[in-house]
């Protein structure tokens, strides 16, 4: 069982867009959208996100990311409506940003808090920074990208979630920037491209394992 997502906004079209996204970095994790009023009008609806919410807790619990301040109201009303509302949980995240974090930390494994630290730190700035020291004992290696969109959004989701509850530090390097193998944004914000030769580097027990994995998600094109 997954962490299950609900996306509230206002507008009905806004909230089936991030699921859309979602959808396609996490394909296993269940993503529903809760938009607008029930005649399309714009607004939030709280049986509709009730009903929302109680549909994507499957067993694991389920994170709620909302777009403006009526719709955290009524996120939360309904959340405090379930039997259990410690099933579900409200977080103050970018909607867009914090539901592809959370949506790939879901599809990974993470539970119901990973899911929504995921989201909120989707808030931060990408990590992305210079090339720190190597660790002792690290693995690299360098890899071209031949895939049409080199390291974009689900691109950067599958190596993310390739590499998933490994005991690895892995960090992926584009010329002078460097970003953390587990964070979809931070990859997405290296801007690598086809073409692009990246430097891969992993540390700890299963450093091997995770280059690997990478290795081989490179060499099938991200399965383009």
């Amino acid at each position: 069982m997954r962490v299950g997502l609900v996306v509230v906004s206002h507008s009905t079209k806004l909230a089936e867009g991030v699921v859309e996204l979602a959808a396609q970095m996490a394909p296993d994790v269940t993503v529903l959208a809760a938009g607008g009023l029930p005649d399309g009008e714009i607004g939030t609806d709280y049986e509709g996100v009730l009903a929302a919410v109680q549909q994507a807790d499957t067993g694991a619990g389920a994170v709620l990311l909302y777009d403006l301040g009526s719709a955290q109201m009524t996120a939360e009303m309904a959340v405090e409506s379930l039997p259990d509302p410690g099933g579900a949980v409200v977080v103050d995240a970018p909607l867009v940003e914090g539901t592809v974090a959370a949506a790939v930390a879901a599809q990974g494994g993470a539970d119901r808090a990973g899911v929504a630290e995921a989201a909120t730190a989707a808030g931060a700035a990408p990590e992305v920074s210079e090339p720190a020291a190597a660790a002792e004992g690290a693995r690299t290696a360098e890899l071209t990208l031949r895939n049409e969109v080199g390291l974009h959004a689900r691109p950067a989701a599958l190596l993310v979630r390739s590499i998933a509850g490994l005991d690895a530090d892995v960090r992926i390097r584009l010329g002078d920037d460097e970003a953390d193998g587990n964070s979809v944004l931070a990859l997405m914000s290296l801007g690598a491209r086809k073409g692009d030769r990246i430097e891969v580097r992993a540390a700890g027990a299963q450093a091997e394992e995770a280059l690997r994995r990478i290795e081989a998600l490179v060499e099938r094109d991200f399965d383009e």
